[in-house]
């Protein structure tokens, strides 16, 4: 920390700095102690004490351990830059020389959704929910279950742009460390989006591997072939049921949620829909009723909102179906990303019944990797029956950080848009029930 006496000697703009940079390391500090603590209160206890295998543990807890040295080694640098006074003359060096290390964490976010899906299903055990119930109740825990604790290392990727900012904001144009702070925050950004990249390939082939086919005819190759998963979530159907809707780059999947002794997984519900093949329908609330009647229809089923449909481009498969999500912004997002997803597969030459439409205007800009590869530009058009509209998918969450974090009783998309935006605070202010959008 800055010495008292030093502080008067210094500008306002270089204390701001040196308060950024210690920020830093006290950050680095706390996440060093995190990750002992992790191993120690939590996974040595459970091994010695059988709660669970070493093999459960491993795929839980990853290389956890491996990464305290890496960010000693950070602690180091800086420490040794560091004056007697408590300033720090340079860092831009340190960081530029470091942060491509934090690559080494691809393979331990990647397996984040595996590890969760784990931790969840052991939890159903009574020994381990007593154990790690009492341990949430210890003081050591700061009231953070353990999944809080194993998530630590992610959520400190995604503050290293704003803390490397933070630096550069306070520091004085012709500083050394200007051009190697923007270098290192280029850096991060690079790790980041590559680390995302990897996350989302893996989350991706998990959910593929989760899928169980009725008929072999429901396979398809492109369903293997996926790298990039647009966005997923639960919808139900005209009739009140539930499923678990997947939008991958090229099909969308209907599923059916099923548990086999402890082993979730999604039955695919009647045939993929290739993504070319696709055609999306905004229906207004009140055009369909609960249990299948149509407006008009002499039936006392509520009127349904927040409805759509989608179905075959060619009616001959005669697929169709409409899907309800829980509120208006629900629908919206995913309107939206089933948009982004059609866009690229429309041209010119749509049918002459889907050209001269009026235009919808929400959008939203696309961060991910693997999005990037979509056209820059994408034409659209809607009425309220049959709509093709661009909107790219992006996998950040918090400006540059990594989309990787928590589950939505709704809907995961990898999205942030100002339209969808101005339909959530409309939502809030009228008391609408607020879900996560991850």
């Amino acid at each position: 920390m800055l010495d008292i006496t030093m502080k008067e000697s210094l500008t306002t703009r270089e204390i701001k700095r040196q308060e950024a940079i210690y920020e830093m390391s006290r950050g680095e500090q706390d996440l060093i102690e995190d990750l002992k603590l992790a191993r120690k209160a939590y996974h040595d206890p459970m091994l010695k004490l059988s709660i669970m295998s070493e093999e459960e543990l491993t795929h839980i807890f990853g290389d956890l351990d491996s990464y305290i040295p890496l960010h000693e080694d950070l602690l180091t640098r800086i420490g040794e830059a560091t004056k007697p006074d408590g300033t720090v003359e340079q860092i831009g060096h340190i960081l530029v020389n470091w942060l491509p290390r934090l690559n080494a964490y691809r393979g331990y976010c990647s397996n984040q959704l595996a590890a969760k899906a784990l931790l969840d299903q052991k939890k159903q055990d009574p020994r381990v929910q007593d154990f790690l119930q009492r341990c949430l109740e210890s003081p050591f825990s700061r009231k953070l279950d353990l999944w809080s604790f194993l998530d630590i290392p992610r959520s400190r990727l995604v503050k290293y742009p704003l803390l490397l900012k933070e630096i550069l904001k306070h520091t004085p144009k012709e500083h050394p460390d200007v051009q190697l702070l923007e270098d290192a925050i280029s850096i991060i950004q690079g790790v980041l989006s590559d680390i995302n990249l990897k996350k989302g390939e893996s989350e991706c082939q998990y959910y593929i591997d989760k899928l169980e086919y009725l008929d072999e005819k429901q396979r398809d190759p492109r369903i293997e072939a996926s790298k990039v998963l647009l966005c997923h979530g639960e919808l139900r159907s005209k009739s009140g049921h539930k499923l678990y809707i997947f939008l991958f780059q090229d099909i969308l999947v209907l599923t059916r949620p099923v548990t086999r002794n402890e082993r979730h997984s999604y039955q695919v519900y009647r045939q993929p829909i290739p993504v070319q093949e696709l055609v999306l329908e905004d229906l207004q609330d009140g055009d369909v009723r609960m249990g299948g009647s149509f407006r008009g229809a002499f039936s006392n089923s509520e009127k349904a909102k927040n409805i759509f449909r989608i179905r075959f481009h060619d009616p001959s498969p005669g697929q169709s179906h409409t899907l309800q999500a829980n509120d208006v912004f629900h629908k919206q997002q995913w309107f939206n990303c089933i948009r982004a997803a059609i866009a690229p597969f429309r041209s010119a030459g749509s049918p002459p019944e889907l050209q001269g439409l009026p235009e919808l205007h929400e959008e939203c800009e696309g961060n991910h990797p693997s999005a990037r590869k979509l056209p820059a530009q994408r034409r659209a058009s809607t009425v309220s029956s049959v709509t093709q509209v661009e909107v790219d998918e992006n996998t950040y969450k918090c400006g540059s950080g990594m989309e990787m974090a928590e589950d939505s009783k709704s809907l995961k998309t990898h999205q942030t848009q100002p339209g969808i935006r101005r339909a959530r605070d409309k939502a809030r202010s009228g008391g609408k029930r607020k879900e996560t959008l991850v």
